[in-house]
């Protein structure tokens, strides 16, 4: 893929990493990805926003062939798929300097083992100018490490955001031709990324919202040239409301548990209460974080194993408490054969989530009458509390 035009001045190098199924050994990728950087043509000088994962560097080279002097590297975020082709970029143009705040200094140094002398550090609302170009870079901590950084190229109303509004979608669009598709990619990689940090991306989209942007360029995805929709997405995801929706994710050794899961899901959705169901064991992890976006209660249904929760149940808890969202209730239903302290243990795995804990429906067995009496009993509470958000 040749690099394209943006704006006079202005071009994308992007290298869609169109197989690539799975991101830190950990998050699904249904759609791939893309590793995106950004060239700054100046009167005087030239900056490269950002480079690629290593194992697109070739790609990333190929674009960068036409370009006979490159003066800047600016890193806006020291992780791999970002800047993990800078030392091939500075063996190419060994006269460039890596421009970056000292924080983020400090991590390539550990990361790239890179040296001091190739550094440029610059302050929050420092500038550089290129010639009738300026990069303004913005210090954005915590979206998603303590170092990163966006860049504003305010000639043109470009927000090169790095992570921030980034969706890990591999296409050959240039532009976001199909908002309903890039609003799911982001929304993915929202809840498994950006989720944690709520707080500071609040108070960094008020930051970069004092600029008139035109476009978001991010370092993965398509660009927006229409940038509201995901503005105002991110204005939604990271506020405290929530919304009239239970996430019920499941497993089930014989079947008791998926039976009081259903059963619970009927009662639910018959008060009104929209549900998102999942069996643990066939799951996408990625949906079940989108899921959690929105939510106003989780409802963590586990078979007991050894007296605690299925491994399977004892993950999905894991997760929801290292990415945080912001639902306000959370209670657990299962099954057991001789003895169980699945509610003790999954309590204390939830340490981050601020919720209110309604009554567990926890029986021995197969569900009895009584089981679903019960099972109707939470629903009722739910949704009681659910009217009152």
């Amino acid at each position: 893929m040749k690099s394209r035009k943006i704006v006079d001045g202005v071009e994308f190098l992007g290298t869609a990493d169109w197989n690539r199924r799975l991101f830190d050994s950990l998050i699904p990728l249904p759609d791939g990805t893309s590793y995106n950087a950004y060239l700054v043509r100046g009167k005087d000088k030239t900056a490269l926003i950002d480079t690629a994962d290593p194992d697109q560097w070739e790609v990333l080279k190929a674009q960068l062939d036409d370009v006979e002097r490159l003066d800047y590297i600016v890193s806006q975020h020291a992780e791999q798929d970002h800047s993990g082709s800078i030392p091939f970029v500075l063996e190419k143009y060994p006269g460039a300097k890596v421009v970056t705040n000292p924080k983020c200094r400090d991590m390539l140094i550990d990361l790239l083992q890179l040296p001091e002398e190739v550094f440029l550090t610059v302050a929050d609302g420092e500038t550089l100018d290129l010639g009738g170009k300026t990069l303004e870079f913005l210090y954005t901590p915590w979206v998603h490490w303590p170092e990163t950084m966006s860049t504003w190229l305010p000639e043109d109303r470009i927000l090169f955001s790095c992570d921030f509004f980034g969706s890990h979608l591999a296409t050959s669009d240039l532009y976001v031709t199909n908002p309903a598709a890039t609003l799911e990619a982001a929304k993915r990689y929202y809840a498994e990324i950006m989720m944690p940090f709520r707080q500071p991306i609040r108070r960094n989209l008020d930051k970069v919202l004092a600029r008139d942007i035109g476009m978001i360029a991010p370092s993965h995805g398509p660009v927006y040239d229409q940038p509201q929709f995901i503005l105002d997405a991110y204005r939604d995801w990271a506020s405290d409301a929530v919304k009239n929706e239970v996430v019920l994710p499941y497993v089930s050794m014989h079947g008791s548990t998926q039976k009081m899961a259903h059963a619970l899901l009927d009662a639910l959705v018959a008060r009104g209460v929209k549900v998102h169901l999942f069996d643990l064991v066939v799951t996408d992890i990625g949906k079940l974080a989108m899921s959690l976006v929105d939510a106003a209660t989780l409802v963590l249904g586990t078979s007991t194993v050894h007296v605690g929760p299925h491994p399977a149940a004892h993950y999905a808890a894991h997760l929801a408490n290292a990415i945080r969202p912001k639902v306000r209730y959370a209670s657990i239903i299962g099954s057991y054969g001789w003895s169980t302290k699945v509610v003790e243990q999954v309590a204390a795995l939830i340490p981050n989530l601020k919720v209110e804990l309604l009554d567990p429906v926890i029986c021995r067995g197969d569900p009895r009458a009584e089981t679903y009496l019960q099972l109707e009993a939470l629903a009722d509470a739910i949704a009681d509390r659910h009217t009152r958000l």
